[in-house]
């Protein structure tokens, strides 16, 4: 499910980001894991928490944006959130960890977590990856960056998808490729053309240590 409507901003400060959303069903985490599925994926007016040993990601942009995130079961509520937009052409994660809280009536607290790529041979793999993300600490390394490039103008990373408006100004940042390490971030949303899960552990429970952090 898609909860968001994407349009530009300007941001002279950018936070590099990456790692897809928490699913929503073990079905399509199944599916996922056994092959190629396009997938777009968020939690419905809810941040979630990524973690993430390594992501190696080749073909790298970001840009500003606006998420519109609905609030309500019903779709009818809805706020909007800034965002910093990262795409990557395709991108390997290891030891990657996604977890989201959510209140649910007359249950309670129950949290979801998803692990995947723990097998050093196998990382988590995707194509043409977008996350739309509000925070982020890791430690980056990035090969022939290029800060402040317009964003109709840039020449790496995927193209910038349809609903995507970028405001007349806006401007991007670009790599050939970037590495980040030991990444903690929160998310709003993701969208990828296909994306592999190996490794696919997922579990739900009531005990806030299932958190990834």
């Amino acid at each position: 499910m898609e909860s968001q409507v994407r349009g530009g901003t300007r941001w002279k400060r950018f936070a590099v980001v990456m790692v897809p959303s928490v699913l929503a069903t073990a079905a399509v985490g199944v599916s996922l894991a056994q092959g190629a599925l396009a997938a777009s994926f968020s939690v419905s007016g809810q941040q979630f928490k990524v973690t993430a040993k390594h992501l190696h990601g080749e073909g790298f942009a970001q840009y500003g944006g606006i998420d519109t995130v609905y609030t309500s079961v019903k779709g009818d509520k809805q706020t909007k959130v800034p965002v910093a937009i990262s795409s990557f052409e395709t991108a390997k994660i290891k030891e990657m960890c996604q977890s989201v809280k959510t209140d649910i009536p007359l249950v309670g607290t129950v949290y979801l977590r998803l692990e995947a790529g723990n097998e050093a041979k196998k990382p988590v793999r995707a194509k043409n990856l977008f996350i739309d993300v509000a925070q982020l600490d890791a430690d980056a390394k990035f090969k022939n960056i290029d800060i402040g490039v317009a964003v109709q103008d840039k020449s790496r990373g995927p193209a910038v998808k349809a609903g995507e408006s970028v405001l007349p100004g806006g401007f991007a940042q670009q790599a050939e490729s970037a590495d980040l390490y030991d990444v903690k971030q929160t998310a709003w949303a993701t969208t990828a053309g296909t994306f592999t899960l190996n490794g696919l552990s997922m579990r739900l429970g009531t005990s806030s240590k299932m958190e990834c952090y």
